[in-house]
Order: C-alpha cells, then sequence, then structure tokens
C-alpha cells in the first residue's frame, strides 16, 4: 500500500490530504482537509496574492498535521510527500512547496513536485478508475482548456481560450453585478430564478472551425446590458445570470462537441471514450447538465468527479504523485525545483493566450 501526502496552496485554498494505493488507477483519500480564505478575500472581490501567501503561511502546518491525524498515519507511515509547484500565485507556491521540501528532508521521504493541473488531469482515475486515453475539459479561473489524456505526463492541448478563461468570465460578470465573491457560485443561484432568453447574449466563436473558446465579448456584452437597464432591480440581476449561463452552455455545447467528434475520429478504437471535467466551473449545475447531455449525444461516457475533488483539492496532487510514481516519473532533482507561475501540461504546442505558457495568460 502506497501512500502520499498532497499539499495544495497554489492559489486561496490551503489543503493537505492522505491518499493510499495499491495499484494502478485504484485509490483510497484517508484524508482530505481544505481551508478556505474566501473571508479573508471577500471585501476584495477576489483573491490578493499577498493576503493568500500570509494565510497559508499561518495555516499549513495544523492543516498538514489534521491531514496526517484524520488519516490515521504518522510521517514514518507516508512514502513520499507531493506538493503543487505550479501554475498559481507565486506566493502561494513558495510557501507549500518550501513546507514540502523541509517534511520531505526531515522524513527522508521522496518529494514530487506536482503539476497543479495534472492534478485535475488525473482525478477521474482516482474517483471512476478512467482509463486512457480520455479528454479533459478543464475550466476555471486561470484557465479553460480541452486537453487530450494518453497517459501520465503524456498531454496534447487541444482547444484554449484565446482571452478570458471561464471562470474569469463568471467573476467579472458577478462583479459587473455587484454580487459576492466567490462570483461563480453567485452568479449560477441568481440565475436560478432568472429568465434564460430575456437578453440575447452571443455565443462566441460559434461555427469556427478553430476549436478554441473566447469569452471576453460575451463579459462585454453582459456589462452594456446591465449599463442600458441601471438601476437594476433584483430581477433584473437574476435574467442577465440566467441569460449569461445559457450563452456558456450553447458555447460550451458546440465547441466541445467538435472535440468529441476528433476524438471519435482519430480513436475508433477505443472501447470507453469518455469526457472528464474538471475545476471550480466544473461545479456548476448548468454546466454538468450541459456536458452530460452532449455525451449522450456522442456515446461518451461523462465524468464528474465530486465538487470538493474539481476545486482546488490536495488529494488530487496526492494522487498525482502517486500515479507518477507507479509510472516510474519521479520529479528529476526535486529539492531544487522552484515554484512556476505558469506551466503548461502540454510543453510541445505553440503558446496562445489561455494555455499556460510563460508570456501567455495563464
Amino acid at each position: 500500500m502506497l501512500r502520499v501526502l498532497g499539499i495544495e496552496t497554489s492559489c486561496d485554498e490551503t489543503a493537505a490530504s492522505v491518499v493510499a494505493s495499491d495499484s494502478p488507477a485504484h485509490g483510497l483519500i484517508l484524508s482530505n482537509i481544505v481551508f478556505s480564505q474566501i473571508e479573508e478575500h471577500a471585501a476584495f472581490g477576489g483573491v490578493v496574492p499577498e493576503i493568500a501567501a500570509r494565510a497559508h503561511v499561518e495555516a499549513l502546518d495544523g492543516i498538514v498535521q489534521a491531514a496526517l491525524d484524520e488519516a490515521g498515519v504518522t510521517l514514518a507511515d507516508i512514502d513520499a510527500v507531493a506538493a503543487t509547484a505550479g501554475p498559481g500565485l507565486v506566493g502561494g507556491l513558495i510557501v507549500g512547496l518550501m513546507t514540502a521540501k523541509a517534511i520531505a528532508a526531515a522524513s527522508g521521504k521522496p518529494l514530487l513536485a506536482v503539476n497543479h493541473l495534472e492534478g485535475h488531469a488525473l482525478t477521474a482515475r482516482l474517483t471512476d478508475g478512467a482509463a486512457f486515453p480520455y479528454l479533459l475539459l478543464l475550466v476555471s479561473g486561470g484557465h479553460t482548456q480541452i486537453v487530450l489524456v494518453r497517459g501520465v505526463g503524456e498531454y496534447q492541448r487541444w482547444a484554449t481560450t484565446i482571452d478570458d478563461a471561464l471562470g474569469e468570465a463568471f467573476d467579472k460578470t458577478a462583479k459587473i453585478l455587484g454580487l459576492p465573491h466567490p462570483g461563480g457560485p453567485s452568479v449560477e443561484r441568481a440565475a436560478a430564478s432568472g429568465n434564460p432568453t430575456r437578453f440575447a447574449f452571443p455565443r462566441p466563436m460559434k461555427g469556427s472551425h478553430q476549436p478554441d473558446f473566447s469569452f471576453s465579448g460575451l463579459k462585454t456584452a453582459v456589462r452594456q446590458a446591465a449599463t442600458a437597464i441601471a438601476p437594476l432591480t433584483d430581477q433584473d440581476v437574476a435574467d442577465i445570470c440566467a441569460s449569461f449561463q445559457q450563452a456558456i452552455a450553447d458555447t460550451l455545447h458546440e465547441r466541445v462537441g467538435r472535440t468529441l467528434a476528433r476524438f471519435r475520429q482519430e480513436f475508433p478504437d477505443c472501447p470507453t471514450p469518455a469526457l472528464i471535467v474538471a475545476g471550480g466551473v466544473a461545479a456548476n449545475k448548468r454546466v454538468r447538465t450541459t456536458l452530460d447531455a452532449l455525451c449522450a449525444e456522442y456515446g461518451f461516457q461523462f465524468i464528474a468527479p465530486p465538487g470538493v475533488l474539481c476545486t482546488d483539492n490536495a488529494a488530487m496532487i496526492a494522487w498525482a504523485g502517486i500515479e507518477r510514481l507507479q509510472a516510474g516519473l519521479e520529479s528529476e532533482n526535486p529539492m531544487a525545483f522552484a515554484p512556476r507561475s505558469r506551466w503548461p501540461l502540454d510543453t510541445i504546442s505553440a503558446p496562445v493566450v489561455g494555455s499556460g505558457r510563460r508570456g501567455a495568460k495563464a
């Protein structure tokens, strides 16, 4: 039984977890502790990097101990330590990675520097035993990508946003409408009582043969609609949110559908094609419903891990560490590994805004 301690501090969640595995694609979460900093950042309408880093410093030691206690293990029982080393806010990454280095050095355990996006990419193997290859739709505050996952460490980006990430579009829409942070859940709650047909928002990139996403124009359309009818009533806000969310659903249906068709063409013998959705926006029920129906159209299995494993967490980092250990892909000179604010999964494809490459928006 392989046991790995995972640490995640890439943004505004301080998290630690212990995950165990006795065979590939079979894992057990022994503990998964997540401390959210939402209250610390709420007054600013978004995450403040310095506040986040300080909060990680204050909380991480206790969170790690809580994860060990809940799992019923000590450091002597741990086989390795895995920590998010990027992409993310560099201040938070430094806190998590340096803590992991200290634990590894003091306990004599191997250290694995894990790509946060790889954690998302492999979560469905922990929760559902997903078999390679499969498609990953990563939708978060910093990323909107469709990635072909061939195996551990084998990733090819098929589509990305050419401007804003989907989570960013949700957050900015919430800010325009005066809704509280975090924006995604606030927009979803407001949309529940809204009319999704009242505002004719654009469906960006619809019909384009280019596989990528674009959300900047949709965000602008929301601002223009809100300005045109100001001051807004509660019903106006609900209708804008519902119309915005419907535009997102329609866009995902059209854009993702193209990649499902491509997967069918390139992997005709794949017995169980699957689409995995991960990232904070994956918790949105309207998004999940749309993707579930889309997968039914194309004969794909739709896998959406539990919401707590779609948002930032350390269980996915521990699991990615286990997958790398089992595949013989341990980090090269991990004690000298430096945090990376940008770190794309696909290191071969040409950089595009939104791809996570340095010089492009993560």
